[in-house]
């Protein structure tokens, strides 16, 4: 049996992989402040489970209750934090409050109270940047990075571009350079778009969860760009596959960093495809209007998974379709939308 703590336990991700954890009878600890919409469901979900779950209300620069939460644990999986650009740009303080000092105090727990544990972070592809200067064509509504077929690989500069991407970077190198400077056991997942059940999507963040709200509830959308932006996208279930085979075999991959997402076999451009694929797994459309680009928004990002393919045997399952409809079904289920 393995104890855990999950940061961010109680969003998105974090309930998804505690409920896996919970289920597998390992000790489950959870801390968050609960601020994010939907978050007091998925604990009210996870409490349903029953199981071996204890939950500390706290943010993480709550370092008393961190500390507690930390101690004696053996993996560890940081997933609390600030996620939105928008919201980095309108308060930049309170960004790097929850994503950089956030996760400096994580690992200061974590040194202190459980030195040994597997520690699992969720970056992010912003710390990339815009990829402004790579070649960039548009065909058929779609851009495509002429360059890199196969997808961004971690030997990609770093070029932090807004508040988010420069938070979310700060945290990423900072957890690298635990594993350098103390032995921390870390492991690094700069993760593309992930998707799935307990996703309650916004504008601002999870935009695919988003879209299929609006299209079931038939609320309209905004699209910041051009909506030919590519992205790959990866089903949640297939990413904690990824977290839980770091976190088993940390010997090996300690101090790494791994980009991770549906790769070049899992790809979508924003509009053009989803919106045929939204209208035949809901029969609607939602009304759609253009905005302005948000700083450093990527015109097209692929993960190159290949690294994470050969160090951790590591291969996503779930198709674009299948994730997408199991998405749309939860959705139904449990937002009551376009029953």
């Amino acid at each position: 049996m393995t104890n855990a703590l999950i940061t961010g336990g109680a969003g998105f991700i974090g309930s998804n992989l505690a409920a896996r954890l919970l289920r597998a009878g390992h000790e489950v600890r959870v801390l968050d402040d609960l601020s994010r919409p939907g978050s007091e469901r998925n604990l009210a979900w996870l409490r349903s489970l029953g199981g071996g779950l204890r939950f500390w209300q706290a943010g993480i620069n709550d370092r008393q209750t961190l500390a507690e939460a930390a101690t004696g644990v053996a993996q560890v999986y940081h997933l609390a934090g600030q996620v939105a650009v928008t919201k980095s740009v309108a308060d930049p303080r309170g960004d790097f409050l929850a994503n950089a000092l956030g996760t400096l105090n994580l690992l200061e727990a974590v040194r202190a109270k459980s030195p040994d544990a597997a520690v699992v972070l969720a970056s992010t592809n912003k710390v990339y940047g815009s990829l402004a200067g790579q070649r960039v064509d548009l065909g058929e509504g779609r851009y495509r990075l002429v360059d890199f077929p196969l997808g961004i690989p971690e030997t990609f500069p770093l070029d932090f571009h807004s508040p988010y991407g420069c938070s979310k970077g700060a945290a990423d190198q900072y957890v690298r350079d635990y594993h350098r400077i103390y032995g921390l056991r870390t492991v690094v997942f700069r993760q593309s778009c992930i998707y799935g059940p307990r996703q309650f999507g916004l504008s601002d963040q999870g935009w695919l969860a988003w879209f299929v709200l609006a299209a079931l509830k038939g609320m309209p959308i905004q699209i910041d760009g051009d909506g030919c932006q590519v992205r790959d996208v990866l089903f949640v279930e297939d990413l904690l596959d990824a977290y839980e085979l770091a976190a088993g075999r940390v010997e090996e991959c300690a101090g790494e960093v791994f980009n991770i997402g549906g790769g070049p076999e899992r790809v979508l451009a924003i509009w053009r495809d989803v919106a045929p694929l939204l209208e035949r797994l809901t029969g609607r459309l939602p009304v759609v209007q253009f905005g302005p680009w948000r700083p450093g928004d990527q015109k097209v990002f692929i993960s190159d998974t290949r690294k994470v393919r050969e160090r951790l045997g590591w291969w996503p399952r779930v198709s674009v379709e299948d994730g997408v409809a199991r998405l749309v079904a939860w959705t139904r289920d449990e937002m009551g939308a376009g029953a």
